[in-house]
């Protein structure tokens, strides 16, 4: 009776315990991304020697996250397609997704360039530069084309191309919707696997905290917080670009196709956060297309544009890049006018359209469209210190302007019932 009694007396204290142990698992996941990020900070900060070590983190997790993205992409639409009703809706959304893509971005490099060409800035910015000619938009733009197609499907899976596989995985999916009640077997499989890999994604992301413990850390103790401030006005024209983009030409949009952006924004809060973070705008895939499904788009729409949008929408990544080489044109004495301005709009309209989301790709970018309007080899090494801070808001932004698209290309199509394509909760 007495050792009844005793356990019956623990049972509240063990469920307290339990309880106690759970609680920081309940917390959200960006929640708990942005502790991890203060952590980081701090020690990259105050113990530099330990925080150049927490790289391996970072380059683990983003790793993984990267490992997962076309076993994702591909069956996602792939089974999408195939459920569709007709292959005429895929043309619709092919062709509407595109010419948003291309309007949004086109004006988004607008309001980046020529707000980075009115602040002047980078002016001075590089003592003693060597001459550069000026850009010319006629010598420039021919000599850009594609970034290069491999000679199979599998190559495209082992280089990590998402437009070639996104394409593919469109044409198989309407070839089977074209065979009919035949093709179901391979659908349903498809679906199956798109369910799996969405479930792994979200084993993934829960070590996000750990992700951004590393990534923060690495780069504040490589960086430091000195270096970069000595780049303080970039930083300040790159958010101010950012806060336009979001602040006016988003809402705008989404007021004319009846886009509640507000409601919209408080649904993807937490992939916005988690991009942010993490530096990464396909990081969130799986938690975004859960929240485009709550906030009320079609399942057609969202799991077709944000996969294509990881492409041909990083709206965030050209505002980054349009004030960065503003600011390389200013500091190498090439000047912002307005030729040299639409050169550089036209050269990041091209080059921006491989990108995928990864974490500093805009880099990449910018080394090229550094080079194409003859900058010096090394020019963009001047800021190299200001990425890992630009890469933050860039990946936040690319969310939001995927998820805006999902939401104009659902809002613009004819409503009809939604197949059941697998979605992680």
């Amino acid at each position: 009776m007495n050792v009844a009694y005793q356990i019956s007396a623990a049972r509240p204290r063990l469920s307290r315990l339990r309880a106690a142990v759970r609680w920081p698992w309940r917390i959200p996941i960006g929640v708990q991304s942005l502790f991890a990020a203060g952590i980081g900070a701090l020690v990259g900060a105050v113990a530099p020697s330990v925080g150049v070590h927490l790289g391996w983190l970072s380059t683990l997790f983003i790793a993984l996250l990267q490992m997962m993205v076309l076993p994702l992409v591909f069956p996602v639409v792939a089974a999408t397609v195939a459920r569709v009703p007709s292959i005429r809706t895929v043309g619709r959304l092919a062709a509407g997704s595109l010419t948003f893509f291309l309007l949004v971005t086109t004006a988004a490099l607008l309001i980046a360039a020529f707000l980075a060409a009115l602040c002047h800035v980078g002016a001075g910015a590089v003592g003693n530069v060597p001459s550069v000619a000026r850009p010319r938009l006629g010598a420039v733009l021919p000599g850009l084309g594609a970034h290069g197609l491999p000679t199979s499907v599998f190559a495209a899976f082992a280089q990590g191309n998402i437009i070639v596989v996104t394409v593919f995985a469109l044409v198989l999916g309407a070839a089977l919707s074209a065979i009919g009640a035949a093709a179901e077997p391979a659908t349903a499989v498809l679906e199956s696997f798109a369910e799996a890999m969405v479930v792994i994604v979200g084993y993934v992301i829960r070590a996000a905290p750990l992700g951004v413990f590393g990534i923060v850390g690495y780069d504040v103790a490589h960086y430091g917080f000195t270096k970069l401030s000595s780049l303080a006005g970039l930083i300040a024209v790159i958010f101010a670009g950012m806060a336009i983009v979001t602040g006016i030409l988003f809402p705008f949009i989404a007021a004319i196709f009846g886009v509640d952006y507000c409601r919209m924004l408080r649904v993807i809060g937490g992939s916005v956060g988690l991009a942010f973070v993490t530096r990464s705008s396909q990081t969130v895939l799986g938690p975004l297309l859960t929240g485009l499904e709550q906030f009320g788009i079609g399942r057609v729409a969202a799991s077709f544009v944000v996969p294509l949008g990881y492409s041909f929408n990083t709206v965030g990544s050209v505002v980054y890049q349009a004030v960065a080489l503003v600011f390389l044109a200013n500091a190498y004495g090439i000047g912002a006018s307005v030729s040299t301005v639409l050169v550089i709009v036209g050269l990041l309209a091209v080059l921006s359209k491989g990108m995928t989301g990864v974490a500093s790709a805009s880099f990449v970018i910018l080394i090229g469209a550094a080079k194409a309007i003859g900058l010096p080899p090394d020019a963009v090494a001047v800021v190299l210190g200001v990425d890992f801070i630009a890469d933050m808001p860039s990946a936040a932004v690319n969310v939001i302007g995927n998820a805006l698209a999902a939401a104009v290309i659902d809002a613009s199509m004819p409503k009809r019932p939604a197949a059941q394509l697998p979605v992680a909760a």
